[in-house]
């Protein structure tokens, strides 16, 4: 059977009267309905059997909207942090999950002692949002394993490098140790302990597995070779993935074939100062490699304006469908 995923970053879903880290971020009631509607008819196009959320202040409120639009099943782990002195004040964002299908269990996500102390992580770790790790059982009684994500936030200091297709692991290894080992740059080292985490979690797992999440991190980054490759952990001489970019892995469509088009540029899911960056993914197992019948960027309302709306996204949305056995 065919099954579609999407990941969806709501960009400050805080309902009124809480505000989103300062007093004066807040929607009035009118702004809410028209961000609850924009968000709905989204999830209306997107048309997919389980999705993942970021940015989720609002819990109650996001579960009531999944199961207007006919997800009754919804998972959330965390509970946003409030402001100690004023609590309609949201300090932190969980994340969530939405399924047409059965939430059988859902798993912690411990982090690696190993991997914290490989990437001389100094202060205690904590996952900056607790992922969630779901277990799914399909109609045809499949069962998957899907994980939400939303990793540390990119500063875009010096020492967060851009790579490219060809850029070697060997290579990003090198550019990156004198940042790691001198503390130059804790957010990569926060994001590389999180991704090493959860690659030592997903590797064990025995059911095709699904990772839905905002990367906060370029494409080629060093943190999805954390989180998908074994060479970066075990010094192999050769890539050997464990999870793959489904992006990479379905038909891509040429609209407009012309004869000196060479290539075909990938859709940017979110903007800063007008550069496009791909930061949202969908990761698939191996065994779901071969079966990817579309992948969609949804990303109309960025076109509209880059920087994105507080009454609608920031981000597109991204939409894959696997079939599954």
């Amino acid at each position: 059977m065919n099954i579609k995923f999407a990941t969806f970053n709501l960009f400050q879903f805080s309902a009124p009267p809480f505000s989103w880290y300062f007093k004066k971020d807040r929607f009035t009631k009118e702004q809410w309905e028209k961000k609850l509607s924009w968000i709905k008819n989204q999830i209306k196009l997107l048309d997919a059997d389980i999705i993942g959320f970021q940015e989720v202040f609002s819990i109650e409120e996001l579960k009531e909207l999944c199961k207007e639009l006919g997800y009754e099943h919804f998972l959330s782990v965390d509970k946003p942090k409030t402001n100690a002195k004023n609590p309609t004040i949201y300090k932190t964002t969980v994340l969530a999950l939405a399924s047409r299908f059965p939430i059988i269990s859902n798993k912690n996500v411990r982090y690696d002692i190993d991997s914290i102390k490989k990437h001389n992580f100094k202060e205690k770790f904590a996952f900056s949002r607790i992922p969630i790790k779901a277990i799914i059982e399909l109609p045809n009684k499949s069962k998957i394993a899907v994980y939400v994500n939303h990793f540390k936030s990119n500063r875009l200091n010096e020492f967060e490098y851009i790579f490219n297709k060809e850029t070697s692991l060997k290579e990003k290894l090198e550019k990156t140790k004198i940042a790691l080992e001198n503390d130059f740059s804790s957010v990569l080292k926060q994001r590389l302990c999180e991704a090493s985490s959860l690659f030592m979690d997903i590797k064990e797992s025995k059911i095709p597995t699904i990772f839905l999440c905002d990367l906060n991190d370029k494409e080629f980054s060093m943190t999805i070779d954390a989180l998908t490759n074994k060479a970066y952990h075990e010094k192999l001489e050769e890539d050997k993935y464990i999870l793959f970019d489904a992006y990479y892995h379905h038909e891509q469509k040429i609209y407009n074939p012309h004869p000196e088009q060479k290539s075909i540029e990938r859709t940017p899911t979110s903007y800063y100062f007008s550069n496009g960056n791909i930061i949202d993914f969908i990761f698939i197992s191996e065994d779901l490699k071969d079966r990817i019948v579309s992948y969609e960027v949804f990303d109309e309302h960025l076109k509209k304006n880059q920087d994105g709306s507080l009454l609608e996204s920031d981000h597109a949305q991204v939409v894959c469908e696997v079939t599954i056995d």
